[in-house]
């Protein structure tokens, strides 16, 4: 599985977008390309002057609702067209059919034939995408059994609960075994079990080299499970790049930084008389800070200094904000802002 170490931040006005450096190492038909790309729905806006090249892996894309990530999906899927700029999928135009057999779409709404059964479902889905039956009985079997719903293959769709929508929905997704998933919401509705199990089916279809496009509000799970993230607000793309790198490009703001020690007292004075501190918060132990530093390089190395001049012993340091939901807040504060 190749990662992405491409990362862009932006703190520029919406009207002048930054500009992104793109990995140039796989050629065009192992990408998902997005050369200045807009889309409006008359005069409301879809998505605009997006650039992206995402490559194999898990791509999480994080944005409220009304930021532009089902517009971007419904892009790379050909259910819409650009209002300007190119979208190509394995350097296929998304309106070129034969990319179909190669694409696999969950939107984030269901509908459901109620009086099939799920085994049908994937079925009569397989056999309208060319398939002949002994090899769609044999997929459609395996999808199942990769989302853990034999047990109700048999059963109709009508008697489904939501996780279990969604699990025949993924097996559906994935039964023709295309290179390109994208999966609206999809930990929508799962319990804790189903999730954990579903997100190592995308696991799974990300060590076999395919493109995985997720979109969820489950921030800490896009987090946990993605190799680059695409950070939308209105339509821009405000950042991409793995989530650390991500937050490295954020220098107008401060990070927060959580400091397990013995010498509380004395590290906050000393941080606050080197300006590596704007503001400290004593944990209730007493063997703890959670404090907001402007300069995290130099935190860091003066830190190692008090441990080896004045026998600091330090248990841990962590960041505290370095997840999606921080970097996605500390970019659209800048947006704001600017």
């Amino acid at each position: 599985m190749t990662r992405s170490k491409t990362t862009s931040a932006s703190s520029a006005k919406p009207s002048e977008p930054a500009i992104t450096a793109h990995p140039v190492g796989l050629p065009d038909e192992e990408t998902i390309r997005f050369d200045h790309v807009s889309k409006f729905y008359g005069e409301v806006l879809g998505i605009n002057r997006v650039t992206l090249r995402l490559e194999p892996g898990i791509t999480g894309l994080v944005g409220p609702n009304g930021s532009g990530k089902s517009t971007l999906m419904n892009l790379m899927t050909g259910l819409l067209r650009p209002s300007e700029g190119e979208v190509r999928v394995l350097d296929r135009s998304p309106r070129d059919p034969e990319l179909f057999r190669r694409v696999g779409y969950l939107t984030q709404f269901d509908s459901f034939p109620s009086y099939m059964n799920g085994f049908e479902f994937i079925y009569s889905y397989l056999r309208v995408h060319g398939y002949r039956h002994v090899e769609s009985e044999e997929m459609a079997r395996k999808a199942l059994h990769v989302v853990d719903l034999e047990f109700a293959a048999d059963r109709k769709m009508g008697s489904y609960s939501k996780g279990m929508r969604q699990r025949i929905r993924l097996a559906q997704v994935i039964s023709h075994e295309p290179r390109v998933l994208v999966l609206d919401e999809p930990l929508n509705g799962l319990d804790p079990l189903a999730r954990s199990s579903v997100i190592d089916v995308f696991k799974a279809q990300a060590e076999r080299g395919c493109h995985l496009v997720i979109s969820s509000h489950i921030l800490h799970e896009v987090d946990m499970i993605s190799d680059q993230v695409v950070l939308l607000s209105g339509g821009y793309v405000v950042a991409e790049g793995d989530v650390d790198g991500v937050r490295s490009e954020v220098h107008e703001r401060p990070i927060q930084v959580l400091v397990r020690c013995d010498k509380v007292g004395f590290v906050a004075a000393r941080l606050f008389e080197e300006d590596l501190a704007l503001e400290v918060t004593m944990h209730e132990d007493g063997q703890g800070l959670l404090l907001r530093t402007p300069d995290a390089g130099r935190f860091y190395d003066y830190m190692n200094r008090l441990v080896l001049e004045h026998d600091v012993m330090v248990e841990a340091i962590t960041v505290a904000d370095s997840d999606v939901r921080a970097v996605y807040s500390y970019l659209i504060e800048q947006e704001g802002d600017s």
